[in-house]
């Protein structure tokens, strides 16, 4: 087996490893969200959501970032091979865990009466705030020991802890919410976090790392690589959440409520279904990346090789978006929500340039150009603001799906020449041909679904499908060997 195919292989068993476990955890987050509607109704889950989502934004605002940045640190230090400072780096870091994850709580039991009167009108759940707090701290231990996992590359371990968390915490609430219903909101939400921490406990114990002593100053000298560039990454999080709202708020003024719900239901299909594979990536994929951030050549192999497998993977899938979405639509939510069909081909379009930005995107934060990134992300985030505003004031629901295409096609150029000039960075032959190839297909499926007739169209597309399944299949094999692997399996 070459080099290059090594790596292809590990690209796809990533790939697949987590792709398995986005698909897990979906499948019981919609067990979940089925059985809160019957038991709590749309009360409880309206309170559910806004006890979640007040307290995720004091934790975006205290937990630095570390979850990404740190990742780099442990990633460079796990390919060093050297234990001493695979100890020092995992030491630094889970101290400056513990020391976020008491700053969030912290601060959520300081800010409770305010939070319950800006998110409820009064301060009736001021106790609750207090109780979830603690949601902050078990939360972000248990972020620290997945990334220790992700930094080290033991992608099994991560994948058990991901998935047992989430079924164990699924069975652990429901009862609460099926004797104490409202009452049971605050105790699940808890007991959630609680069971996520034990799992990731249990499967990070299972890499030795050596406890060493650190006193303050070493900490502070380690540590502030990771808190500087996870206080950027932490603000950029927050800008990218701020122009989301500001957008809805915008469809709700100048639009209803009613098209509110259509853009996020949307948005919720093509970032939940197609955004499942990018999640999956860069689990291994960020690391991966860190741990040759040192070489330029070798940054640009491992970017391109992630760049050609996601858009192989991809590309079928957002093809049979264009052709079928109508019926996918339907299949998910109902006919009241075939208005966002047209929104939705402009962004299956759209996502074949996050899928070549998104694999470049990653050397800011692999290089810890933390500078580089937040001002990249700052910049990329106001121009999409201002494209979504424009877009829903002349064209609607579709002008969002529009912007969404030419945001991702300016980001695309804007990180490309960005990583060309500050690391060397290019675009492979072999990437730019099957870029140019598939999205061929994709445009030509957009057409035919535009002004063919629906059962010529379906007819059509589907053979566009085919195409492009075969092509990506062509291909994979030529990277991965998959033809031969089956031919081995069979004769033996």
């Amino acid at each position: 087996m070459t080099d290059q195919q090594s790596s292809y292989r590990q690209i796809m068993k990533a790939t697949s490893l987590f792709g398995g476990v986005q698909v897990i955890n979906i499948i019981l987050q919609i067990i979940r969200s089925k059985f809160i509607a019957i038991l709590l109704g749309p009360e409880g889950m309206g309170i559910m959501g806004l006890l979640t989502s007040t307290i995720g934004i004091i934790s975006s605002m205290t937990n630095f970032g570390l979850g990404t940045s740190a990742v780099k640190d442990i990633a460079a230090a796990n390919i060093s091979e050297d234990n001493n400072r695979i100890s020092l780096i995992v030491n630094v870091f889970r101290r400056l865990v513990w020391l976020t994850g008491l700053l969030g709580m912290l601060l959520a039991i300081i800010l409770s009466p305010w939070l319950s009167q800006v998110t409820f009108g009064n301060r009736n759940y001021t106790l609750a705030f207090i109780w979830v707090s603690t949601s902050l701290l078990f939360n972000q231990l248990s972020s620290g020991q997945l990334v220790v996992l992700q930094g080290m590359r033991q992608l099994k371990y991560l994948a058990k802890a991901n998935i047992a968390g989430s079924a164990l915490g699924l069975i652990v609430t429901l009862p609460l919410y099926y004797f104490y219903r409202l009452d049971g909101i605050v105790p699940g939400l808890i007991g959630t976090a609680i069971v996520s921490l034990l799992f990731s406990k249990f499967y990070s114990r299972k890499i030795y790392i050596r406890p060493i002593k650190i006193s303050s100053i070493q900490t502070f000298e380690e540590g502030k690589s990771m808190l500087r560039m996870g206080f950027l990454i932490s603000i950029s999080g927050l800008l990218s959440v701020g122009a989301s709202y500001l957008v809805r708020i915008f469809i709700s003024r100048t639009g209803s409520v009613e098209q509110v719900g259509l853009y996020t239901a949307g948005f919720a299909i093509i970032n939940t279904y197609v955004g499942l594979i990018f999640n999956a990536m860069a689990t291994d994929y960020y690391p991966r990346l860190s741990a040759v951030a040192y070489d330029n050549k070798l940054c640009k192999q491992s970017i391109n090789h992630q760049a050609e497998i996601a858009l192989l993977v991809l590309a079928p899938i957002l093809i049979i978006f264009l052709v079928f979405i109508k019926w996918i639509i339907i299949l998910l939510y109902s006919q009241q929500f075939i208005a966002v069909s047209s929104m939705i081909y402009w962004a299956a379009l759209g996502m074949f340039f996050k899928a070549a930005s998104w694999s470049i995107s990653f050397i800011f934060l692999a290089k810890g150009t933390s500078k580089l990134y937040f001002w990249n992300e700052l910049s990329a985030n106001f121009i999409t603001l201002i494209l979504n505003i424009i877009g829903y004031h002349f064209w609607g629901l579709t002008g969002l799906g529009f912007s969404f295409a030419v945001g991702y096609l300016l980001y695309f150029f804007q990180v490309l020449i960005i990583s060309r000039i500050k690391f060397e960075f290019s675009l492979d032959h072999d990437f730019i041909k099957i870029f140019l190839f598939q999205i061929g297909l994709a445009i030509l499926a957009f057409l035919i679904i535009t002004y063919f007739n629906k059962h010529s169209s379906y007819l059509a597309g589907s053979l566009l499908v085919g195409v492009s399944g075969w092509y990506s299949m062509k291909e994979l094999d030529k990277r991965l060997g998959i033809l031969s692997l089956l031919k081995n399996y069979w004769r033996n």
